[in-house]
């Protein structure tokens, strides 16, 4: 099974605004933290989540519903917003997310995913549910392009979505195979992946030593584990759920 189109890797994701994403399907990658936290919560039983623009829209989502029905977080400029719950992965599953919807915010990952409003579908993707997010793509997208959106930071490259992107392009062309048609980019960030061990690369990189320095290198350690969690999150009317 070969796709009908290209697989292409955007850095950050203020490329977006130079790509035509209608028909196109869009893979959103915050692996520090974004997108793992959104994982983590969904397979840990959260109902859904809401990725938010900013503070001021995921307060008026919770301001939609009922106490005790969600649980808000999120991050601006790496600091917890003030009244709300831990950003991270392991931090966040222990405010009690089961049976409850995620209101979540943060400065780079929930922004990107807002930002590919308009493909086709939106996924969240990560280290952790590689296998499952190229598993989706494989048998439910052999006609689409596939976009694996690095969010980056503040129109800043971040090299631990650039390896997580590099994972799923190693990922798909096992099951594609290497006439695939992959972007440069692409084939880049599969070259990095190929010669970086998971840890090593987020513990190394800048945010992962500033997590680690903010006594948060469990959650790194965390994020870096590949293809644990078998949830492909899709966004549906404004929510991620499972898909």
């Amino acid at each position: 099974m070969i796709l009908g189109h290209k697989v292409h890797v955007l850095t950050k994701k203020e490329e977006l605004d130079t790509v035509r994403l209608a028909g196109k399907v869009a893979v959103v990658l915050d692996v520090l933290f974004a997108t793992s936290t959104m994982v983590t919560a969904l397979d840990r039983g959260a109902t859904a989540v809401v990725p938010a623009m900013d503070e001021a829209a995921a307060r008026a989502a919770a301001a939609e519903h009922a106490p005790g029905t969600f649980v808000i977080a999120g991050e601006l400029n790496a600091e917890t917003i003030h009244g709300f719950a831990p950003p991270t992965p392991l931090a966040l599953s222990g405010h009690g997310i089961a049976g409850r919807k995620l209101i979540y915010s943060t400065t780079n990952g929930t922004v990107a995913i807002q930002a590919c409003a308009g493909a086709a579908e939106i996924y969240c993707g990560a280290l952790l549910n590689g296998r499952a997010i190229a598993d989706r793509i494989v048998s439910a997208h052999a006609d689409r392009t596939i976009l694996l959106v690095c969010a980056g930071s503040m129109n800043n490259f971040n090299l631990e979505d650039f390896y997580g992107a590099g994972y799923l392009v190693e990922l798909l062309a096992e099951r594609l195979g290497e006439r695939a048609d992959f972007s440069d980019a692409a084939r880049a960030a599969r070259a990095l992946y190929r010669h970086a061990e998971p840890e090593a690369s987020l513990l190394e990189c800048r945010v992962g030593k500033m997590m680690v320095e903010r006594g948060l290198e469990n959650e790194v350690r965390y994020a870096a584990q590949r293809s644990t969690i078998d949830v492909v999150p899709v966004l549906k009317d404004g929510h991620l759920i499972r898909a």
